[in-house]
């Protein structure tokens, strides 16, 4: 792979639903944001949505895309997302984990889920950017870190490290009858937009207990799992970030937040 000779950041993004890409902002703020980075070799997408132990890496060959959702009108399940695969980036990766006592595994038919497409949709319609999606390993956000630290190196090699989750994610949101979001997803969002611009990492690690509402905003942590990949990923760089998205859909934050 060719280093573009300019490090790249490292996102966390809140993807949402495949609705989500009808919203009347949230499409094109991913535009403007996919904009306004440098272009990648590559980019590596880590989503809330494929749990595989050991780290599993997916198709490096164009395979069908994962539609994990149902109940959805038809025309959700005909999107089409062809981006070539990056069976260089896997081989960097294998070898990068490996050599740091990492064990990884091949899921050789394991398409894009929707963590990873309904972003990339709106952010690369063009498709042409070489896309690699690994799979969440664990839920224990310290050892979601450490990932992200050994592949901090590839955003070096003009790698787009992608986490790819939900900044509150509770579906009770979409009964909520309120005029505003439930109370709880405001909270939880306003503590992490704080402990963000804080760099105070371990009050994020410990975000179950040192937030309020944590448990609500996030009654299972897969949704806020892959940050803790991209602030491992970020590697110096917390102190240089900006917030790309933020508000509400139904009631869930889209806090989305780049690193360097």
């Amino acid at each position: 792979m060719q280093a573009t000779g300019e490090r790249m950041p490292a996102l966390y993004l809140s993807h949402g639903a495949p609705p989500l890409a009808d919203d009347e902002l949230w499409p094109a703020e991913l535009a403007a944001w996919s904009a306004a980075l440098p272009r990648p070799t590559a980019i590596l997408m880590v989503s809330a949505h494929w749990e595989e132990a050991p780290l599993a890496l997916g198709s490096t060959t164009r395979v069908p895309l994962v539609y994990d959702f149902w109940g959805f009108p038809e025309h959700y399940y005909t999107v089409r997302y062809d981006a070539p695969g990056a069976p260089a980036l896997a081989d960097r990766v294998r070898r990068t984990l490996r050599g740091a006592g990492t064990p990884v595994q091949d899921i050789p038919d394991r398409g894009l889920d929707h963590g990873a497409y309904v972003p990339l949709v709106e952010m690369y319609p063009e498709a042409d950017i070489p896309v690699l999606q690994i799979s969440l390993p664990t839920l224990d956000p310290e050892r979601l870190m450490e990932t992200g630290r050994k592949l901090a190196p590839l955003r070096d090699e003009g790698v787009l490290i992608v986490g790819s989750g939900f900044f509150t994610h509770n579906l009770a949101a979409l009964r909520h009858a309120g005029s505003g979001p439930p109370a709880w997803s405001a909270e939880f969002d306003a503590w992490g937009r704080e402990a963000l611009a804080a760099g105070d990492v371990d009050a994020l690690l410990d975000f179950e207990r040192k937030s309020p509402a944590g448990r609500l905003a996030h009654p299972r942590t897969e949704h806020f799992a892959p940050l803790f990949v991209t602030l491992g990923a970020a590697a110096g760089d917390l102190d240089r970030q900006r917030t790309a998205v933020e508000g509400f859909w139904m009631g869930l934050a889209k806090r989305s937040v780049q690193f360097g």
